[in-house]
């Protein structure tokens, strides 16, 4: 056996182990993987703001949430949030999750109607990381 750890891994050879995996989850679970992105733009097409995300076993996954400081506090991320997850739910999701640290933005998640489930401790030796939820149906 012949090990590699890589600080540049390899996209064919981690699309293969993705797809090894999901063939194996497919035994119980449906394969419906899709990618979701919002994307906002100000009027010369600059993005201001958007969100990464995907939609999968009735589940919002949002990996990314990100608004310009200049665009923030007027609503455009609440507007990006409410725009994912009413896409989840065309897509026949149920709940919505996400993670953030302390120095993000649990406080704005909490008021979007998510719900801590978990934390996890030590980033960096004194930050907190918060696991989020929420049902959107």
């Amino acid at each position: 056996m012949e090990f590699e750890i890589l600080e540049r891994p390899d996209d064919e050879i981690d699309q293969f182990i993705m797809g090894e995996t999901r063939k194996y989850n497919a035994q119980f679970v449906p394969d419906d993987h899709k990618a979701l992105s919002v994307y906002c733009r100000d009027k010369e097409g600059k993005v201001v703001g958007g969100l990464t995300g995907k939609t999968y076993w009735n589940y919002l996954d949002i990996g990314f949430l990100w608004v310009d400081e200049k665009s923030r506090n007027n609503s455009l991320a609440a507007e990006i949030i409410k725009l994912a997850e009413e896409e989840a739910k065309r897509r026949g999701c149920e709940y919505a999750m996400l993670d953030t640290f302390e120095f993000q933005a649990l406080g704005f998640y909490l008021k979007q109607g998510y719900e801590q489930f978990g934390k996890l401790e030590g980033y960096c030796e004194r930050f907190e990381r918060y696991y989020l939820r929420k049902k959107i149906s």
